[in-house]
This record gives structure tokens, sequence and C-alpha cells, in this order.
């Protein structure tokens, strides 16, 4: 589990040691547990340190989730000759209209199938 610590040792520029401190409590919690995930049982999964109070303080903490990620992966996982795609899908709720502005096709998880959008 200490291999996990370091790889999180990139992030200090990015964010407070108390909050790669809490992120470390809450990786080994989600990596160790089973059954429902929920910030109290997570907190039952940490070991010292892991409160219930330290999970809300966590969960309630706004990260720069973006730069966190880019660090990540541009430090452990960026190959420099290698070619990479970047794709999202944000869609967690069913869309308000039947296209999306710029996309002529788009794929809602939550609905499991693709739509095609018409520009008008």
């Amino acid at each position: 589990m200490s291999e996990i610590i370091a790889l999180f040792a990139v992030l200090n520029p990015c964010i407070s040691k108390t909050a790669i401190r809490q992120l470390c409590q809450v990786v080994f919690a989600l990596l160790a547990m089973t059954g429902r995930v929920t910030m109290l049982n997570i907190s039952r999964w940490t070991s010292k340190g892991g409160s219930y109070r330290t999970i809300q303080r966590f969960f309630n903490t706004v990260l720069p989730w973006t730069t966190m990620c880019w660090t990540f992966i541009r430090t452990h996982l960026l190959d420099h000759k290698g070619v990479y795609i970047l794709a999202g899908d944000e869609v967690v709720r069913n869309k308000d209209r039947k296209c999306t502005y710029g996309l002529s096709r788009f794929f809602p998880h939550c609905m499991g199938k693709a739509f095609t959008a018409y520009r008008i």
C-alpha cells in the first residue's frame, strides 16, 4: 500500500498535504472494502486518521480534479512518442432535448443507446 502513497506524491504542487493524506485514506478504503460504497463504510475501512468526519471533510473539499488527473497522467502514464485520444461522457441523466449542440451523435450511458442529433 505504500506504493500508492508514492504515486500520489506527484500531487503535492496541486493540493495540500492534508488533502493528499485524506485521498490516500479514501483510496486505501476503496481498494479494501466490500459492499456498498458510502462515506460511513469508507470510514469503517480506513485505518487511524480516517474518521467519518475526516471522510466528510474530504468530500466537501473542492479539488482541482482536472489538474490532478493531468499531473498524474503526465508523470506516470504518458509516453511522449504515443498518440492519445481523449474522450468523455458526462451524461448522468436524460437529455432535455433530442440533440447535443455541435455533435451529430451522443451516447447517454444511463439510457444505454446512442442517439442521432439533427441540426436545424
